[in-house]
């Protein structure tokens, strides 16, 4: 790492947590996208700043670059990964500006499922607000293409917008009685609280056990839980955490057998629509300090 420079470093720290914010809603990942946005400041502090007018999009440029680069092999990793992928969970007090304040994880998901173009032309035009012409220049293709790659990204983001926004109380509600009645085994609470076409992912990257493939319906996601509870015996797990975890209620827990993993609920109408599980241990490194836990590596 450089060592700072007075100038580059006063314009560059304002401009930090969008960058990074951008970077992991590129990638998924923390901790790359903290490692593009420590590139982006070396190559900022390398360059000769008075020729730049505008810092951030001169910045939101080299991150974007950067992350295309990045996803080039991410994207071949995904096809090789193992079971359902999940993007790395951001706890609500995780950092000084809350992560996922417009992004939720199905949102991210449904970034996951465009091209590397589409992500980054929807992200810098329609969440960062900047200009065709700026988008164009950051991604070395026309204004048109990029209105289109835009477009293409809306149309399938859209669909996975919250319909209904989450009152906070009642995400507190439904997660405290989805976590009782998961833990339980009590299939009558369950029922109460699943939709019928509830889908769960779970997210074990190969490392931990995990279900291979989304589940999909009450019968399918309620029999997870059940069968669950009883190989548990039925033990509660202490809770580390519960809040919002990608702008979604949820809770970390540590489990018997000393893994960690984070739970998240998407809720629609009082119902559980979706049930989102990391237990990837190399996905939760970086909640350590937050958590206080020794166990998460």
């Amino acid at each position: 790492m450089l060592p700072p420079d007075g100038d580059a470093a006063d314009q560059f720290q304002p401009l930090r947590p969008g960058l990074v914010r951008l970077a992991y809603r590129m990638l998924g990942s923390i901790a790359e996208a903290e490692d593009v946005v420590q590139e982006a400041y070396i190559r900022w502090h390398q360059t000769d700043r008075s020729a730049i007018r505008e810092p951030g999009a001169f910045l939101s440029k080299t991150v974007t670059r950067l992350c295309l680069d990045i996803l080039k092999s991410a994207r071949v990793k995904r096809e090789t990964y193992i079971g359902p992928w999940l993007p790395e969970p951001v706890l609500e007090t995780d950092r000084e500006e809350d992560m996922s304040e417009d992004l939720s994880l199905t949102l991210m998901m449904a970034l996951e499922r465009l091209s590397p173009l589409e992500r980054a032309a929807f992200l810098l035009h329609d969440v960062f607000g900047l200009g065709f012409d700026e988008v164009a220049a950051t991604l070395d293709r026309d204004s048109a293409a990029c209105r289109q790659l835009a477009a293409r990204a809306r149309k399938n983001v859209r669909a996975e917008r919250p319909r209904y926004a989450i009152d906070r109380e009642e995400g507190e509600r439904v997660t405290d009685a989805f976590f009782a009645a998961s833990r339980s085994g009590d299939l009558t609470a369950l029922r109460n609280l699943l939709a019928e076409n509830v889908v769960a992912y779970t997210d074990g990257g190969g490392i931990r056990n995990a279900a291979l493939k989304p589940l999909f319906g009450f019968h399918s996601v309620s029999g997870l839980f059940m069968d669950v509870a009883q190989k548990t015996a039925f033990a509660v797990p202490p809770v580390l955490y519960k809040g919002l975890i990608n702008g979604l209620p949820g809770y970390v827990t540590l489990e018997r057998d000393g893994i960690v993993q984070t739970t998240t609920i998407d809720i629609e109408e009082g119902r559980i629509v979706g049930v989102y599980i990391v237990r990837n241990p190399e996905k939760l490194g970086h909640l350590s300090d937050l958590i206080g836990s020794t166990t998460l590596s």
